[in-house]
């Protein structure tokens, strides 16, 4: 039997930082499931074009959005806002991040030989090679839990003026990127977990705040990642490669306090 204490839970390590210049290298491309950052894309690969944001793109479960319950500024960090969901239960519809299914939240799906032009107003952004534990999403920031692990996840999204590059880069399971597509004046917001299959990576194009009160606000959070790993009695973390800017970010954080559900695709990738 343990002692009174088991050993410390793994949430999230960096492993390796690199440096990317996106003026200097602007195309993405995915050499064969590992990410690289070139100043053209291959010869014989044609670019990706994009996903475009369709509001009428309506993916995963869907919940009313009965109330904004507060707003908060957090300088210099971002602004967090905190939306009532009218349910007991959220549930994170489980899929597998198809070009569709990833462009009904204007995330980009890039398989490998794939590339795709990065739109960046931030020049130096970084790779970080990152290890995710199992339990990285069973903490909170906002509700005063302080560094405590729960036995829940609650809804967790943000959005920001940077792109992202999300690289499913671990030699035995695939990454899980929760998402969210939220319709402020329809007061409904619909919610689901992308599991990335191994070598495919998710481009997200940066998101800044729109004036627009018809716009959609897409959402993502990686804390998930390891979400695979659950039922692995042999591996309870993953590796995986993220592009953001590590520093001087502006985020707009969406949350939920109730406690949600997440689970495997029902098809087999």
């Amino acid at each position: 039997m343990p002692g009174s204490h088991l050993d410390a839970p793994l949430f999230i390590k960096d492993i390796y930082e690199t440096q990317v210049d996106t003026a200097k290298t602007s195309f993405f491309f995915n050499d064969g499931g590992m990410p690289v950052y070139l100043s053209e894309a291959p010869a014989d690969v044609t670019p990706l074009v994009p996903a475009a944001t369709d509001p009428a793109l309506a993916v995963g479960n869907e919940y009313l959005v009965a109330d904004v319950l507060g707003v908060a500024s957090n300088p210099p960090y971002g602004v967090e806002t905190q939306l009532g969901f009218a349910a007991e239960e959220v549930v994170f519809a489980p899929l597998w991040a198809t070009r569709s299914i990833a462009a009904a939240f204007g995330i980009t799906l890039v398989e490998p030989g794939q590339a795709v032009r990065i739109e960046s107003p931030v020049t130096e952004l970084q790779q970080v090679e990152y290890e995710y534990g199992v339990f990285a999403g069973h903490w909170s920031p906002y509700q005063g839990t302080g560094d405590a692990l729960l036995s829940v996840v609650c809804t967790d999204l943000e959005h920001h003026d940077f792109p992202h590059v999300f690289a499913s880069t671990d030699p035995t399971q695939p990454l899980v990127i929760s998402v969210g597509r939220y319709w402020p004046a329809l007061g409904k917001i619909r919610l689901a977990d992308l599991w990335v299959p191994r070598g495919s990576a998710l481009y997200v194009p940066p998101k800044p705040a729109s004036s627009d009160p018809a716009a959609v606000v897409d959402l993502h959070n990686n804390r998930n990642s390891a979400r695979a790993c659950w039922g692995d009695i042999r591996q309870n973390s993953i590796t995986t490669h993220t592009l953001l800017q590590t520093e001087g970010g502006f985020f707009y954080w969406y949350w939920n306090g109730i406690a949600t559900v997440h689970s495997r695709p029902v098809a087999v990738s």
